[in-house]
């Protein structure tokens, strides 16, 4: 009996490959795919069939009338496909059992199954066919699927296909819809809209309405500085901002050359570790520290996963299960000088118990490094290496401790306050310092204390308009409407 396993791209069919034993490598047609024993593993290039009009010699609205059909018969630009299906087709004949070895989520499902159906002659529903659900790509991992097949999700396979034809009956209608009326209203230019980028389109609009229609208004606030220690100390009016001038003068004018501690308030501020990263926040937080693009993102971490350095990256999960191995990873990072004396440090703990986050996801654990060490990276990719690694290292670091301090001074009539804070003990924080945490302390009071006040100052402002969204704002944004999926939202972004 021999054995198809399809993978989604040649990469992961070579991991798979290793993995499995020692595979004899061909070339047919100028695509590649490998042989272990009666074990065929051949890749696609991702997408091999795609959806086109049954029709499509003529441009015509409405479209309703649609088929799968070869990538490569529906645009030139895909013809590097050809001999993958080409391959996949003609090995097919010899074999009569079938693995699905794509990427575990709706598209590899959507992948995986036609070409099951269209390319390998088989019913994906069949019990000749299984599925292969893995997480990372070590030689664990890959073992450990092969040993354990499940059935195909066919639900998730029809969420997929469902999902492609509503993509294509709006985008194709709607962008066609919109490309008459215009060319009807001034002449001949093409449009594009779909299910998701119309709605974010909106999103963008709205904001940008907000921020053409804002009408700034004028504030003031009233700020003291006094002298501690020979330093300066500045401190703000207890009310915050004044709507109105001539209260803000008054408050002013109420203040003297003076001021007296009244009040000093102490708290402590625990912060646990943060949880690890699902796809989301990656992007958001490599945006944030990097200036690297959501999409730049996708593609860099699907990239480090290919090579098994990171788990699946197009997760929602910001949970670790129990089940993987952390203190194997853990002692394999530190084989890294960067993390050898954090890893040490955790390794000395009798239980390893991460900071897990609210988010799940039934397919996926959140993103985390696998503990197979890096050969090469360029400079992102380091970046982006580095982001996880930290993230995940930190969820199983001691709580980081800080220390607020509000000191409340009264110069003649008017309060103001002084604020600060300072790091007790870092925890988390110094594995992580890519959080954002405010420390800002200020000198020791002693209440009942007279300081000197150097300057009042009355400062005039004006409230400004909402920010406009960037790429990671606004891809956190359809999250939180569900719009897209968390692997196309960066995806219609950079449309």
């Amino acid at each position: 009996m021999s054995t198809l396993i399809i993978t989604e791209k040649p990469s992961v069919a070579e991991r798979i490959a290793k993995a499995l034993g020692k595979p004899k490598k061909h070339m047919l047609r100028g695509a590649v795919y490998f042989q272990v024993g009666d074990i065929f593993i051949v890749p696609a290039v991702g997408h091999l069939y795609s959806l086109k009009e049954k029709n499509s010699g003529f441009w015509s609205y409405p479209v309703f009338d649609i088929e799968w059909a070869p990538v490569y018969e529906i645009s030139k630009d895909s013809e590097f496909a050809k001999p993958y299906l080409e391959n996949i087709s003609e090995i097919a004949k010899r074999c009569d059992f079938f693995i699905n070895a794509c990427d575990f989520d709706t598209e590899g499902e959507v992948i995986a199954y036609n070409i099951l159906r269209f390319a390998c002659k088989v019913d994906p529903k069949s019990d000749k066919v299984k599925r292969m659900k893995f997480s990372t790509l070590t030689k664990e991992a890959i073992i450990n699927a092969y040993k354990n097949l499940i059935p195909t999700p066919i639900g998730m396979a029809l969420a997929g296909l469902t999902r492609h034809f509503l993509d294509w009956f709006w985008g194709i209608n709607l962008s066609r819809a919109l490309t008459l009326a215009v060319r009807k209203a001034r002449g001949y230019t093409t449009l594009s809209i779909g299910r998701v980028q119309g709605p974010t389109l909106k999103i963008l609009a709205d904001r940008e309405r907000e921020i053409q229609n804002f009408k700034p208004e004028p504030y003031w606030e009233l700020e003291i500085i006094v002298k501690k220690n020979g330093k300066k100390v500045t401190g703000k009016h207890i009310n915050g901002k004044f709507w109105d001038k001539t209260q803000a003068e008054k408050a002013k004018n109420n203040c003297s050359s003076k001021a007296v501690v009244k009040k000093i308030l102490s708290k402590r501020i625990i912060q646990t570790p943060p949880c690890p990263f699902d796809l989301t926040t990656l992007q958001t937080e490599a945006y944030r520290i990097f200036k690297i693009t959501p999409q730049q993102t996708l593609e860099i971490a699907q990239n480090l996963y290919t090579n098994a350095y990171i788990s699946y990256p197009r997760t929602s999960s910001q949970k670790l299960p129990a089940d993987i191995n952390f203190r194997e990873i853990i002692k394999n990072l530190s084989k890294i000088d960067e993390y050898s004396n954090i890893a040490k440090e955790l390794l000395s703990k009798s239980e390893l118990t991460p900071t897990n986050g609210k988010k799940d996801d039934p397919a996926h654990p959140a993103i985390h490094p696998t503990g197979v060490i890096p050969e090469k990276l360029n400079s992102k990719e380091k970046k982006i290496y580095d982001l996880i690694c930290r993230r995940f290292l930190a969820t199983f670091s001691r709580e980081m401790v800080k220390e607020s301090r509000k000191v409340e001074l009264v110069s003649g009539k008017e309060v103001f306050i002084i604020e600060g804070s300072s790091i007790i003990d870092p925890g988390w924080y110094s594995i992580y310092r890519y959080a954002k945490v405010k420390d800002e302390e200020i000198p020791n009071f002693n209440k009942g204390e007279t300081l000197e006040v150097i300057k009042i100052n009355l400062l005039e402002k004006e409230t400004t308009p909402p920010k406009r969204y960037t790429p990671s704002s606004i891809v956190r944004e359809m999250e939180r409407k569900n719009l897209g999926t968390k692997a196309t939202r960066s995806q219609i972004v950079e449309i």
